[in-house]
């Protein structure tokens, strides 16, 4: 068995909804061995972004990447605060059906968790932000990485995943943790994918419902739309 890594880098992007659910689960593998978690950021925005748009950094409010750079802020008080941060913000998105990437619903989310809501305007303003966000970005791009949930290792391994839709909990977590683990022994094992069956599908759809309601764009991975069997 690979010995068990003191810490990991999670990349994630607010408005993804698989990263989501796989943050619920490396929390509970933190609360249950130690696991030291680092938030890093992840831009679906840029990663997809079409030829001939304008990066989201040249925009002046651009859904997850306003959003992350608002976690930039609260990374530099503390991990704990970014962490707090992604947690609600993300919750609100996939779980209640908000709409966190809007101003009005970000400073409400930050005075709920005790925040200045004036983060949300100090994070525009400064332009630093930008470069935070970019930075942990590239870090995956360079990696040859895509997507999130990305993981880097402490010996610099990064893997895409795992991708789920109900996170185990308790002693289940932990065993995940130790599955996923125990990839970094075979650093030439690329891949391992389940199909998904129709019913599978079904229940991505449901899970992911309230995401699907409160969106306001189109969810592509890597250059192709996901579409979602929906009435939404």
């Amino acid at each position: 068995m690979t010995d068990r890594p003191a810490a990991v880098d999670f990349h994630f992007d607010i408005m993804c909804p698989f990263a989501y659910q796989t943050s619920r689960w490396i929390r509970e593998v933190r609360d249950h061995t130690g696991l030291e978690v680092n938030w890093r950021f992840f831009s679906l925005e840029e990663i997809n972004r079409e030829d001939g748009k304008k990066h989201p950094w040249e925009r002046e409010w651009s859904y997850g990447w306003s959003m992350m750079r608002i976690g930039a802020l609260l990374r530099r008080q503390s991990m704990a605060d970014v962490d707090a941060w992604y947690e609600r913000a993300a919750r609100a998105l996939h779980v209640e059906g908000l709409k966190p990437h809007e101003k009005d619903v970000a400073r409400a989310l930050l005075a709920e968790l005790g925040f200045d809501p004036g983060l949300v305007d100090q994070a525009i303003a400064d332009p630093t932000t930008n470069d935070e966000v970019l930075a942990d970005h590239q870090r995956v791009v360079d990696a040859g990485g895509y997507g999130v949930p990305t993981l880097f290792f402490p010996d610099g391994q990064c893997l895409f995943g795992p991708v789920l839709i109900d996170p185990p909990v308790g002693e289940a977590a932990v065993r995940l943790w130790d599955a996923v683990v125990a990839w970094t022994e075979f650093p030439h094992l690329y891949e391992l994918q389940r199909p998904k069956t129709p019913a599978d599908q079904q229940a991505i759809t449901e899970t992911f419902r309230p995401y699907l309601q409160a969106r306001d764009w189109v969810s592509i991975n890597r250059g192709k739309v996901i579409n979602f069997d929906t009435a939404e």
